[in-house]
């Protein structure tokens, strides 16, 4: 007797819950890892039992202002979390914009938006180091605007999205060469800031960018299922009974919002966005509530290694680290299309 559709449909199920908690596992255990090895090794390895001591809540006064608990606890740890949460963050921007924009080349520094906001932090550092945040949040809705706008001029077609966006990039760029040449006094913080480092990682900059996930994640996954029906191609959501245009309004906000919060605090860190989302979708399909929750844990993996990787090397920013990696993998994807 052949298998029922409704027997296939719960296997089915139970084999996508299996692989969901296969790779939950995979991807969590390999972040810890990670972070067991960012946090004990530098300049000065400390062991790992002594680094558990260090990080005991009943640590006495006295040994919490020792040298090797201020590493830990006000240097190694602030970084890992920065440089994990940063990339979570930026990957589920990506995440959003792919769906939202039905692109699979859409990310935050493909579309320009991470330059935009590094032109507007630049220009918040001539008024407070305070007003960079929101100076940055700007620049990157204002850019975001300009490649929608140049795109629908042209049809509004993914690749011309894409165009824009390198046109943004590239006008955005020579707009922060032009404010550092400018700068004199503020050249040494901007150019410092624009390196995209997690080597001054303090504890507050951490919590800014965690924010900025959360901003971004929580969001993103209660419109899930109204992003899977956006992503499915332009109109396809308002005939499923979605409002296309409110949910673009408040998720491109909110992706903007979790970006800049990400550059203003780090610099521009590119590629993130595009390479573990796609890995994801390779590994557990396009539905986007469990994509953007592995693609969280996988952009923060790969941002803790390719940190670690950067200051190996001498502290090389990271960016260059995941530029190197992503470079290769966006061509890969345009062949791909093609």
């Amino acid at each position: 007797m052949p298998p029922s559709p409704v027997g296939n449909l719960e296997r089915w199920r139970s084999q996508l819950r299996a692989r969901y908690f296969r790779l939950g596992a995979a991807l969590g255990v390999l972040l810890f890892l990670t972070a067991l090895w960012r946090i004990t090794q530098g300049e000065w390895n400390i062991p790992l039992s002594r680094v558990f001591e260090l990080l005991s809540p009943f640590l006495p006064a006295a040994e919490s202002e020792t040298a090797e608990a201020l590493v830990i606890r006000a240097v190694r740890l602030p970084r890992f979390f920065a440089a994990a949460g940063a990339g979570g963050l930026l990957a589920v921007s990506g995440v959003v914009l792919q769906g939202l924009l039905a692109n699979p080349l859409a990310e935050p520094y493909t579309l320009g938006i991470a330059a935009g906001a590094a032109f507007g932090g630049a220009v918040g550092f001539f008024f407070d180091r305070l007003a960079v945040t929101p100076t940055a949040f700007a620049g990157a809705l204002g850019s975001l605007a300009l490649v929608n706008l140049i795109a629908r001029k042209n049809g509004g077609s993914g690749a011309y999205l894409v165009l824009a966006g390198i046109v943004a990039n590239a006008v955005l760029s020579a707009g922060v060469t032009l404010l550092k040449a400018v700068a004199d006094d503020k050249l040494g913080a901007i150019v410092l800031w624009l390196m995209g480092s997690f080597s001054g990682a303090s504890p507050a900059a951490a919590r800014l960018v965690w924010l900025g996930a959360a901003i971004t994640l929580v969001p993103a996954w209660l419109y899930g299922r109204r992003l899977d029906a956006v992503s499915l191609g332009e109109g396809q959501g308002e005939m499923l009974g979605v409002d296309e245009k409110k949910l673009r309004r408040r998720l491109l906000c909110a992706a903007s919002l979790g970006t800049a919060m990400s550059v203003s605090s780090f610099g521009i860190i590119g590629f993130v966005g595009l390479v573990a989302p796609h890995v994801l979708r390779l590994l557990i399909g396009p539905s986007h509530r469990p994509l953007l929750v592995f693609s969280f844990l996988a952009g923060a993996l790969l941002t803790a290694l390719a940190d670690g990787a950067a200051q190996r090397l001498g502290e090389l920013p990271v960016g260059v680290i995941t530029a190197l990696i992503g470079g290769p993998f966006f061509c890969w994807i345009l062949v791909k299309r093609k």
